[in-house]
């Protein structure tokens, strides 16, 4: 009955009904139900209130004894506060709820928004990048943030310290989107207060989570993919070879959005998470010009006589390769050029991968040409 596995069970009916709206946040909010357990039950039960009578005897079936489901109460709590807040609810298949966000597998059944909802209906490009930005990376983040919301596009970041809160500035006067990790009305960083009152105003704040919950390390991934999931481009301006920037950009890769990446110095770590994206086949971008032509590409020319088109690999075909290389080796060594064969690769192709691989500690080189996988 947990609700980490993604579900396809989009679209759903709209409720109809106050009463269906609370027992949908009942069946949300009940114990041992996450996003896709939610779409689910839905999906085999046709309604919220018949998914909430079938789950206590689901969960005594999954060995959970004494189960009882979110008591109305506390759901009735929840949009009391959230009425209080000046928030609102959207569900997932009604007209308001942002509709490249209902394509994802794993799309929040709620949304608690405030501000101003119609921003959902904008192509949206999402910004993000490291807590601890340089100067140069906060002014390339709110420069290209206030050029593509004078382009007509609303920006999306996560209202954290450093690039996140450079592009929300940037955005503020045409129209910024700020995914929280906690409650909607729960502001994080208290640094970024004010902040947060000036995008409720201009711009929308918005959050999955119950109103008034802290947020908590792992709801910043979850956080993520909505980012992603709203976005038709991830911008990673600064970030780290291990960051919270990069999950991002992964899920934007799964979700079938376009990453771009800003170049940094090679000394600066802050640069080397943007560096390993664009290695990897992730757009190269100078300026707002070069997202928005990646978005809104030319009509294809004739081809020039006797000029020869590089291939490029992008960002899917190099972790397709990857997992092609990990599933072809155990920890018995075989020779390089059996697996160039067994792959039907070529070593230009698959070299470059290889040393990848290796320097993540997931391969290891033998004497003689041989490879083996880590374990």
């Amino acid at each position: 009955m947990t609700g980490n596995n993604t579900s396809s069970t989009h679209p759903q009916l709209p409720p109809t009904t106050e009463e269906d709206t609370v027992n949908r946040l009942r069946l949300l909010r009940s114990r041992r139900v996450g996003v896709a357990t939610y779409h689910r039950l839905i999906a085999e039960h046709g309604t919220a209130a018949d998914a909430l009578r079938a789950l206590p005897l689901i969960a005594q079936a999954a060995g959970v004894s004494d189960y009882t489901v979110c008591p109305e109460g506390v759901a009735l709590a929840e949009l009391k506060a959230g009425k209080s807040a000046g928030a609102r609810l959207l569900i997932a298949g009604t007209p308001d709820y942002p509709a490249s966000l209902a394509q994802i597998d794993d799309a929040p059944p709620m949304l608690w928004v405030m501000g101003k909802v119609s921003l959902l209906q904008r192509p949206i490009i999402a910004l993000v990048g490291a807590r601890n930005a340089s100067s140069l990376g906060t002014r390339m983040a709110k420069r290209l943030a206030e050029d593509l919301s004078l382009a007509g596009y609303a920006v999306v970041s996560g209202l954290a310290r450093g690039i996140d809160a450079a592009a929300h500035l940037g955005a503020l006067t045409h129209g910024t989107i700020a995914v929280q990790a906690g409650g909607v009305d729960v502001i994080y960083p208290s640094e970024n207060a004010q902040l947060a009152h000036d995008i409720a105003k201009s711009g929308l704040r918005l959050s999955e989570m119950p109103m008034g919950l802290q947020p908590q390390a792992r709801h910043f991934p979850a956080r993520n993919r909505i980012i992603s999931g709203l976005a038709q481009a991830v911008v990673v301006v600064e970030a780290a070879a291990k960051s919270g920037s990069l999950i991002t950009a992964r899920n934007a890769l799964d979700q079938a959005r376009d990453v771009l990446a800003v170049p940094g110095h090679p000394f600066d770590a802050r640069a080397s998470g943007c560096n390993m994206l664009i290695r990897d086949g992730a757009t190269l971008v100078r300026n707002a010009a070069d997202i928005i032509e990646t978005l809104q590409p030319v009509a294809e020319q004739e081809p020039t006589l006797d000029v020869v088109v590089p291939q490029t690999r992008g960002l899917r075909d190099t972790a397709a390769l990857h997992s092609e290389i990990l599933a072809r080796l155990g920890p018995a060594p075989i020779a390089e050029d059996q697996l160039l064969r067994d792959i039907k690769a070529s070593a230009m192709d698959v070299g470059p991968v290889l040393v990848d691989l290796e320097l993540d500690g997931k391969i290891i080189r033998q004497a003689g040409g041989l490879l083996a996988r880590a374990i």
